[in-house]
């Protein structure tokens, strides 16, 4: 296997995961929005089929969790009816494929850690899209990988912890959510797992993030710490915050299955965190 095609690779995750390929000497494939439109079956199917890839690796999507609320239509396009076209694709060319989903396919209702068996119930607009895509690949394709992952975060990406470091240059004070527990995952610890999924058939359903758990208030305290930054932070509810749209207040995900079929886990969500704010520096 080497010509291997990655939607989105200008995304956090697409980025790190060509990146990754590159390293163990892989091809790539890293088509535009011009060239591979996803809103298009027929640019799908006509880049796709005539790219001689070997695997698919979806990372693109629709991510404005907001923005879908109101944009519902144009989300699920991209984010379930999309990856349709894709998955079948990747079923007439018999290659493996890979579709990055979400935590929020659940509720957040639950005590524990959700594992890949239970109920699915998303609150949001973006969950339910991601839901969607989900179950295309699993009724389409038969040598996929579904990786539900959260709180990711990538160099030079727009996540929480530049939006975090950008505020605390204009604001003494910041009111953080510290009711929504889950895990943020670098993208380049997320990468090099899905790079190792695919040098193997064990297909399936897996929860993949950094080790640990935290609140935005505990991530952001700790961001804060690490780079040094002296900043009044105030712990609030998620109802004391106006979104568009809900987001689960448990996202704590079982890697029990990682561990069980071989794969290594991610580090700890700290040391991911230290390793980011080190090479953030170089950019």
């Amino acid at each position: 296997m080497n010509n291997i095609l990655v939607t989105g690779s200008t995304g956090q995750l697409g980025r790190d995961v060509v990146k990754e390929l590159s390293k163990r000497g892989y091809s790539t494939l890293s088509p535009n929005r011009s060239e591979l439109n996803l809103c298009s079956e027929d640019s799908i199917k006509n880049y796709i089929l005539n790219s001689n890839c070997e695997a698919i690796i979806h990372c693109a999507a629709y991510t404005a969790v907001d923005k879908a609320e109101y944009e519902k239509d144009l989300c699920i396009k991209i984010n379930a009816t999309a990856t349709k076209y894709i998955a079948k694709c990747a079923k007439k060319l018999d290659i493996p494929m890979i579709y990055i989903s979400t935590d929020y396919v659940f509720d957040g209702t639950k005590d524990g850690k959700y594992t890949e068996n239970d109920e699915t119930n998303p609150i949001n607009i973006y969950g339910e899209s991601k839901l969607i895509g989900e179950k295309y690949v699993q009724e389409i394709v038969e040598k996929y990988y579904i990786v539900r992952t959260s709180w990711v975060f990538n160099i030079k990406g727009k996540n929480f912890i530049e939006t975090m470091l950008s505020l605390s240059k204009t604001n003494n004070q910041l009111s953080i959510v510290n009711d929504q527990i889950g895990s943020p995952t670098y993208t380049r610890d997320l990468a090099r797992l899905l790079v190792d999924m695919l040098e193997t058939n064990k297909y399936g359903l897996y929860h993949a993030t950094n080790e640990g758990y935290c609140s935005w208030y505990e991530f952001a305290n700790t961001i804060f710490k690490l780079a040094d930054i002296n900043i009044d932070i105030k712990a609030i509810n998620s109802n004391e915050y106006v979104s568009r749209a809900k987001r689960p207040l448990n996202s704590k995900l079982s890697k029990n299955k990682l561990i069980e079929h071989g794969f290594t886990p991610l580090p700890l969500w700290q040391d991911a965190l230290k390793d980011y704010l080190i090479r953030r520096k170089d950019y």
